[in-house]
């Protein structure tokens, strides 16, 4: 038996992942912030006990492509040519949303109308004329309430009625006017006696998106051979005739009465209160978006974020550390000295719990703004910010992949990145993804400390939030920089729906967050485990020559018979300890690892980083997550772990702080300098690869030259004014 298919589709916030989910059962995130759905999705659901294929499309406004969400829509709709389309509405806003569904019937496809938040409908004293819609539209049409289940049944028996009995192709026939009609139907009649493009798509809607300049219909079209050139001929004829009689163009006419035939099927549809009620997503929204009271809400919703994350953070993190400290006690009891036991605690328990320490403060942080995502305040936010964003080429919409990717200390770029998806333009898309990586992540966050820690004692706090302003001042310049050069381009109009204030469910705050949560996991066991095992034994190979080793053994056997004559044994101790540090520093040096950063000092001296230093900052370019545990290696003060951030915030004199501290290559200004290069050179190796994979490898690649070339220069200018400004 053949496979069927059914298609759901709809607009942004309309709760269609919601539905998706009631439907099959599957677990998805459920979001409350425009195009938080933008890959396709499937599940099983079933109908008269048939089990059918249900398929998720990405949230769009219409079939026109001008975004890749749009463009994945319509190619569904177009090649796969599902059984029947679910064709999901906001019932509060059926006049937007009806545009999408024209679209698809004038593709020719059946579809069922579902009409979603009726609960809310209901409550601003709203009603449609179901049946009355269902005649006008020629389409089935079912009322729901998809977060509370309202309507489902009734989903699956017209399902059911539509599968049993399919009604027979026919596209919605609609007059775009005096002007545009005569030529569509010439343009009609050459596709279908030319049979251009096979046949696979509609003539009349084909016509259409030519006089709409389809980009992908354009490009497709060209393959085409003449009568492509036909086409545009008869389009920019047209053009030139609506530019002269009407001053406008025939893309804002097919706009102009697709609404006009909405408007006529609606007539005597919906029936409002005669006085507007003023709900309480409108009185919230009087105090929260409010052009004065509005930010500083923002900033106070942000920061309170922030503080309960780390408040309440700070025990279950401590349990993580300890538990890894544990592991660390373990091995050393059970393993015997050597590298096997430097392998398993400098290299992987160091490591791995590093990353894993952070994981409760990642999970209460991705909650609250779960919390805030579904809540619909994200959208609000996304809304005030659009008027500074836009200064700088950015678009509203790019506040959420900030917040996400660390514009909070204690993001992650690699789901920044990703939720960059749902911006429209390409450009500003990509002026979004290079600079998401600028923002204090989680793994950048514990660097911060243990530098302000060392040179900045007692006002920690205050050096973590001026390098977080750092982080959006640098996303802010360099976004207007690539966007006046390499991504140049007009901006996109900021158009966003706000979806009404809604309490979220509790199983949907823990879907969001678990899934976050889940892929800093994954990274931690992963990609960090072997990138710690790698950089282990980049320290530690190749093993200093036989003769040094020899050189050293003589300098102890020395040492030991000189100072036990002499009966001081606490000086020989210190002593040892000494040739022990001596011979580890050489040993680091002549490591693969050593020999990389004493090449690159010369490079890297006039932002105040030795050859140690570099050797960290190497391992950064793979996880930032490794840079204290690469810098404490090579100090020779062991593995320093984020486990011991507590211990050195109360004793700052102790442990690699301290190291730092007293190093004379180090200082305030090379602090500055080292703390300002983390925060804006190359993102991890992980991020790069979504990079990669979400705008294009030669993107990625330039992420990785761009941003480390421009950390270079923000570190030698701070060294040099903090040379002159410390001393």
């Amino acid at each position: 038996m053949t496979q069927k298919n059914i298609a759901l589709i709809g607009n942004p916030n309309c709760g269609k992942s919601t539905l998706f989910n009631a439907l099959t059962g599957l677990h998805q995130h459920v979001g409350n912030y425009p195009g938080i759905t933008v890959e396709k999705h499937e599940g099983r659901l079933t109908v008269d006990g048939e089990q059918i294929n249900l398929v998720d499309l990405p949230g769009t406004y219409s079939l026109t492509a001008y975004s890749e969400d749009e463009l994945v829509a319509r190619n569904y709709l177009v090649e796969q040519n599902p059984n029947a389309v679910l064709v999901l509405l906001d019932a509060t806003n059926l006049e937007r949303c009806l545009y999408l569904a024209l679209q698809i019937q004038e593709l020719g496809k059946p579809v069922i109308i579902v009409l979603n938040m009726m609960d809310e409908l209901r409550r601003k004293g709203i009603s449609i004329d179901m049946a009355r819609l269902s005649r006008v539209l020629d389409a089935p049409v079912v009322g729901i309430t998809a977060r509370t289940g309202e309507g489902l049944d009734a989903v699956r028996k017209a399902l059911g009625e539509m599968l049993a009995h399919p009604p027979a192709a026919k596209p919605v026939h609609i007059s775009y006017g005096t002007d545009l009609d005569p030529a569509l139907e010439d343009m009609q009649r050459r596709i279908l006696d030319s049979n251009f493009l096979e046949g696979r798509y509609p003539a009349r809607w084909l016509a259409v998106k030519y006089m709409e300049h389809d980009g992908e219909i354009l490009a497709r079209g060209e393959q085409g051979g003449p009568v492509h050139k036909e086409l545009l001929a008869t389009v920019e004829s047209v053009a030139r005739h609506t530019a002269a009689t009407l001053d406008t163009e025939p893309v804002s006419l097919v706009a102009d009465y697709r609404y006009g035939y909405i408007s006529s099927l609606l007539r005597d549809v919906i029936t409002r209160p005669s006085t507007a009620r003023f709900d309480l997503t409108d009185k919230l929204d009087r105090i929260l978006t409010n052009a004065l009271l509005g930010p500083v809400i923002m900033l106070a919703v942000l920061y309170g974020l922030f503080w309960l994350t780390i408040q309440l953070g700070a025990a279950p993190q401590g349990w993580v550390e300890d538990f890894f400290g544990w592991l660390a006690e373990l091995a050393e009891a059970s393993l015997p000295e050597g590298e096997l036991l430097s392998l398993v605690n400098d290299g992987i328990i160091a490591g791995v719990g590093g990353v894993l320490s952070f994981a409760p403060l990642i999970l209460i942080m991705f909650f609250f703004l779960s919390f805030l995502e579904d809540s619909g305040y994200l959208a609000r936010m996304a809304y005030m910010l659009d008027r500074v964003f836009r200064i700088f080429g950015l678009h509203g919409s790019s506040v959420v992949p900030y917040i996400i990717a660390g514009g909070i200390p204690g993001g992650c770029a690699v789901p920044g990145v990703m939720a960059a998806r749902t911006l429209r333009s390409p450009r500003e898309r990509i002026a979004t993804v290079l600079t998401a990586p600028f923002l204090s992540c989680g793994a950048k966050t514990p660097v911060f400390l243990m530098i302000a820690i060392a040179f900045f004692p007692g006002t920690a706090d205050r050096v973590l939030f001026l390098v977080t302003l750092a982080g959006w001042a640098g996303v802010l310049l360099v976004a207007s920089f690539l966007r006046h050069t390499v991504i140049a381009g007009p901006p996109t109009p900021f158009v966003m729906e706000l979806p009404p204030y809604r309490i979220p469910t509790l199983r949907g705050l823990l879907t969001h967050t678990w899934e976050r949560v889940w892929m800093y996991v994954k990274k931690a066991g992963t990609v960090i485990l072997a990138i710690s095992i790698l950089i282990w034994a980049a320290m530690t190979y190749p093993h200093l020559p036989e003769e040094r080793l020899a050189a050293y053994e003589a300098r102890i056997s020395a040492l030991s018979a000189t100072e036990a004559d002499k009966g001081q044994e606490a000086s020989l101790e210190e002593k040892l300890l000494a040739i022990e540090n001596e011979r580890s520093q050489e040993a680091l040096a002549h490591s693969f690892a050593g020999r990389i950063g004493t090449a690159l000092e010369s490079v890297t001296r006039p932002a105040g980083f030795d050859w140690r230093t570099n050797i960290a900052l190497l391992g950064g370019f793979a996880a930032k997550e490794v840079i204290v545990s690469s810098l404490g290696t090579a100090y020779a003060m062991g593995q320093v772990s984020p486990e011991d951030y507590e211990e050195l915030a109360d004793a700052p004199s102790a442990g690699l702080a301290a190291s730092l501290a007293a190093d004379p290559h180090w200082g305030r200004p090379t602090a500055v300098a080292f703390m300002l290069f983390v925060l804006f050179y190359a993102p991890c190796f992980v991020t790069v690869a979504v990079i990669g994979r979400e705008i294009g490898w030669h993107w990625a690649f330039f992420s990785i030259a761009f941003n480390t070339v421009f950390a270079y220069g923000i570190a030698v200018l701070a060294h040099t004014v903090g040379t002159h400004i410390f001393g």
